[in-house]
């Protein structure tokens, strides 16, 4: 062995042993206290371990009856509102204004607005991609209307509409389709993996299911740092088929993180639909193996979404422990501009649930049934969105790519050496070769200012 490695190597153990005696029983203490969530560390006799197992024992309970389990539930959905606007809870009194109950149907409306817009861009060429919220929009956005600005946002990729609720605007939506200088990712993103430092929402990771585990840390440091707000992880009922939904549920669980786990049930994992993707009760029924609260909902009931997601929330505020949400709906319109969705279903299924069960028309007759809303204000409102989208589309086509120096910044906070001699081989490249590449659709470095700080 190298007599260099071998110095490091004891120098390193040496550090270890250090820093092992610097994380004193004090430390461990304050995490544990922390875990719990007890007010102040109490100082009392050391638990022995014959306390310890005999404590597990006990905890035990026995039968003399040999029964292999197989649990079936039904757990039922919490609504308020059915298909036709009619409030089906008895005594109701909602806990939210006219004022906010408006401005969820309006956001609702202005994404469905976007939905067709966009999709129709993506099909002649204008973007790359796209994917739609048809069916979705109650269960995104009555959810989100029901967190604070404080609360720390993961989301999948379907979930434009609680970046709407956020202040995350279609103007942004736009720029970060087209990639150009003024995309908050600087163009590194595929369309639709939006993501906002304002708007507490973190960006978009293709890879099903990784934003949940990042929803449980984020709840928990929230928790070790006295906030008062919870970190929320949406995904849908396919992501909950991968082990990250599962270790994330349980380290929340066990750690009294105050997360909250908002499942999108929309009846397919792209082309697999729910009965081959599980054979349990859904989603929620999951809950109670790792200890905790779960509700689920009517996804497209958007009063039933809000109150449920506010229960939920205050609920995990507190007791420090997580909570599963599922929302039951339906995804109308197809996975992504990549899929074909009558492939795997039929016309005839999709037909009936958006005119018996569309969350945007129960909304709306929710409103007028209350004297809030009225066919004149509709036309208006959509006529307004249809200008904005295509306004938002206009003013983004145009606009140049961020400076190509910027592929190797954002990772690390000083570029190593290995980060540096690429960008230097690029540029010296593109130095040589000029003809070959489109330079001046990229804005200068000197020019360059990072929208995300303006």
């Amino acid at each position: 062995p190298c007599p260099v490695m071998n110095v490091v190597s004891r120098r390193l153990r040496a550090r270890l042993v250090s820093c092992r005696r610097a994380f004193s029983s004090e430390t461990l203490m304050k995490m544990k206290q922390a875990q719990t969530g007890s007010a102040k560390i109490e100082t009392g006799p050391a638990q022995t371990e014959e306390d310890s197992s005999s404590k597990l024992r006990k905890s035990r309970v026995y039968t003399t009856e040999l029964d292999l389990k197989l649990e079936k539930t039904n757990i039922p959905c919490f609504r308020i509102i059915d298909e036709e606007g009619e409030v089906v809870k008895k005594d109701y009194k909602p806990s939210l204004s006219v004022e906010k109950m408006i401005k969820i149907y309006e956001t609702m409306s202005k994404l469905t607005v976007m939905d067709k817009i966009f999709y129709d861009a993506q099909r002649q060429g204008r973007i790359s991609f796209f994917m739609q919220h048809m069916g979705e929009q109650a269960a995104l956005i009555a959810s989100a209307a029901a967190l604070d600005h404080d609360d720390v946002v993961y989301t999948q990729y379907r979930e434009a509409g609680v970046y709407m609720w956020r202040g995350f605007d279609i103007q942004q939506m736009s720029h970060q389709c087209y990639g150009n200088v003024h995309d908050y990712g600087k163009g590194r993103q595929m369309p639709i993996h939006y993501g906002s430092r304002a708007s507490n929402v973190h960006t978009v990771s293709s890879p099903l299911a990784t934003q949940i585990p990042h929803a449980a840390g984020a709840a928990y440091a929230l928790k070790l740092e006295g906030k008062p707000n919870v970190g929320i992880a949406y995904f849908g009922d396919g992501a909950a088929s991968e082990g990250d939904f599962h270790a994330a549920l349980n380290f929340a669980a066990t750690l009294g993180a105050p997360a909250l786990f908002f499942c999108r049930n929309n009846a397919y994992a792209i082309s697999t639909p729910i009965h081959e993707q599980y054979v349990g009760d859904g989603i929620v029924c999951r809950a109670p193996g790792y200890g905790m609260r779960g509700i689920r909902v009517d996804g497209n009931d958007f009063l039933a979404v809000y109150e449920a997601v506010s229960e939920a929330r205050k609920t995990a505020l507190e007791n420090n422990a997580p909570v599963l949400i599922e929302a039951m709906t339906y995804r109308l319109g197809h996975h992504s501009t990549s899929d074909d969705s009558t492939a795997y279903r039929d016309l005839a299924e999709m037909k009936d649930w958006e005119t018996n069960n569309n969350p945007l028309t129960r909304a709306r007759l929710y409103l007028e049934k209350h004297g809030e809303w009225d066919s004149d204000r509709e036309g208006e409102m959509l006529n307004n969105f249809r200008k904005e989208c295509l306004k938002s589309l206009h003013n983004a086509v145009d606009k140049k790519f961020p400076p190509i120096s910027q592929l190797f910044t954002d990772v690390y906070d000083d570029v190593p050496w290995h980060l540096e001699e690429q960008r230097e081989e690029l540029m010296a490249h593109l130095s040589r070769n000029p003809e070959k590449y489109s330079i001046d659709d990229y804005v200068k470095d000197e020019d360059y200012e990072d929208p995300r700080y303006m």
